[in-house]
């Protein structure tokens, strides 16, 4: 992996990279004006961590005439790892566990760029090792602890979306009709992420809203692909 450029990446971006990288791959390709992570034929790849709305912009002018997939982690697992000055190392497990429908938290950044048919997305589930030093200078602040660095223990799961249907996959099978508070009751979540994934999933035109149930709005699936909104992908 000597050829991909690692000099500035934190260390769970270059990680994911040397993961994800096959054969072939080219890294750090000037694209349209853009740097991009890796080019495969021509499948343009960004890994992105966390804010999504840093790449924006970026991800709209490149799908307008490239194949963009976006990769994305979830860290399922984490452990905790302090140093305290000279007096050792403790780790521990994480209580949190991350799961797949927290992608709306960041998604909601980017909706339309679900039924842009040269976007995709690929949500690698992982186990992260977070490193903490702790700062006298800072107790003010997360009492005192910094989080010095993010490594990729193992990638647990994948999941590609490139389809609509993906996407309104989302939605639990059986409702016909629905609040934002009955999605966030069959999926097991809490009301605020349900609400960022029926807008996220409204302004793709996955769902549509057909009237109110009380003082809710209430959707519905859409049952065909909107004119144009599937395509073949690579």
């Amino acid at each position: 992996m000597s050829g991909i450029g690692l000099l500035n990446e934190k260390p769970l971006h270059a990680s994911l990279k040397q993961w994800y990288a096959r054969p072939g791959d080219r890294f750090e390709v000037p694209v349209d004006g853009f740097v991009i992570d890796i080019v495969r034929d021509d499948l343009l790849i960004e890994i992105q961590t966390r804010n999504f709305s840093a790449i924006k912009s970026k991800l709209t002018r490149l799908t307008h005439s490239h194949p963009v997939r976006l990769i994305y982690p979830i860290v399922q697992e984490k452990w905790i790892v302090r140093s305290a000055h000279g007096r050792g190392y403790t780790r521990r497990k994480s209580p949190k566990k991350g799961r797949i429908e927290d992608l709306f938290w960041e998604l909601v950044s980017i909706p339309q760029l679900l039924s842009n048919p040269n976007f995709s997305l690929e949500v690698l589930m992982i186990r992260q090792e977070e490193v903490r030093r702790y700062e006298t200078k800072r107790r003010w602040r997360g009492k005192g602890w910094v989080i010095e660095g993010r490594r990729l223990l193992e990638v647990v799961d994948q999941r590609l979306f490139w389809q609509s249907s993906d996407w309104r996959r989302f939605v639990p099978e059986g409702l016909e009709s629905f609040t934002t508070r009955d999605l966030a009751t069959e999926i097991k979540t809490g009301t605020e992420l349900a609400q960022k994934m029926a807008y996220c999933l409204r302004e793709s035109r996955m769902i549509e809203l057909i009237g109110r149930r009380g003082r809710a709005n209430l959707y519905r699936v859409l049952s065909t692909d909107c004119a144009e909104c599937d395509g073949d992908l690579i």
